[in-house]
């Protein structure tokens, strides 16, 4: 992109947004990476529920198109201390995505505090994430600093990621929402395969959280394994400068193109 734009998504009132080019997928200039959508959804939800996010589950019913799209946001399980919402995203009608939201009440400090690894710190240069792919806006509305493997190679790798834009314009970014916009990513930074002649398709992306991710940059530690009969798994360790902050899964679905 020569320019980065105002933000993912404009608002347009009651539940409805426009989708920038800054949320483009790289496999079809019409539709959008599954980043945005399942952090905007997240977002919502969490906002409905004003607890902190534990467990966002987002499932996609297909490509979800780079159109108008409508999220209406439902409580399911209303509770002071542990609350479940869901948020549906629709386009034209249909269905597109749906994320499920659990949120915990944050307490006081208990006697035992697990130690969180600290990942490497961030690298001075930077690259583009998927170099051999046609250019497309989501790679340019975030920042990559890889600190093990490279877009050049096949396999698990670590990198730092920092969002360039707001998910929504007229709205600060939350440390959740640095880290859904990039966790999507996890199964194409990882991936095992040749992207020109292998399609890994996730269906959908759970990721569960501890705490809010502090300051701009969110590391994902992505590892995939695929298995004989056709199917993956691509799993990633999200962490902030402090410590790991959570974890990323998705189910993959191999084949050739």
């Amino acid at each position: 992109m020569d320019e980065i734009a105002e933000a993912f998504y404009l608002p347009l009132g009651d539940g409805r947004y426009t989708p920038t080019r800054a949320t483009e997928s790289p496999w079809e200039a019409e539709a959008q990476h599954g980043g945005p959508p399942s952090a905007l959804l997240a977002h919502l939800a969490a906002a409905a529920g004003g607890q902190q996010p534990v467990r966002v589950s987002v499932d996609f019913y297909g490509a979800i198109p780079r159109r108008e799209l409508q999220v209406q946001v439902s409580p399911v399980r209303p509770g002071r201390r542990i609350d479940l919402t869901e948020a549906v995203l629709t386009v034209d009608g249909r269905t597109a995505a749906v994320a499920r939201v659990w949120s915990l009440a944050p307490g006081p400090t208990p006697p035992v505090v697990t130690p969180a690894a600290v990942p490497p710190a961030v690298p001075d240069e930077g690259t583009v994430v998927f170099p051999d792919l046609p250019d497309f806006g989501y790679q340019h509305a975030l920042e990559w600093r890889y600190t093990a493997g490279s877009p050049e190679q096949l396999g698990a790798a670590d990198v730092w990621t920092r969002v360039r834009i707001p998910l929504v314009a007229g709205e600060e970014l939350t440390g959740t929402d640095r880290v859904l916009i990039a966790a999507d990513a996890a199964n194409g930074i990882s991936v095992e395969l040749p992207l020109d002649r292998w399609l890994s398709i996730p269906p959908g992306m759970t990721c569960h959280l501890t705490r809010e991710a502090q300051g701009d940059w969110v590391h994902l530690a992505c590892r995939t394994r695929i298995e004989a009969n056709g199917l993956g798994l691509c799993t990633g360790t999200v962490s902030d400068a402090t410590g790991v902050v959570g974890e990323v899964a998705q189910p993959l679905l191999v084949r050739a193109r």
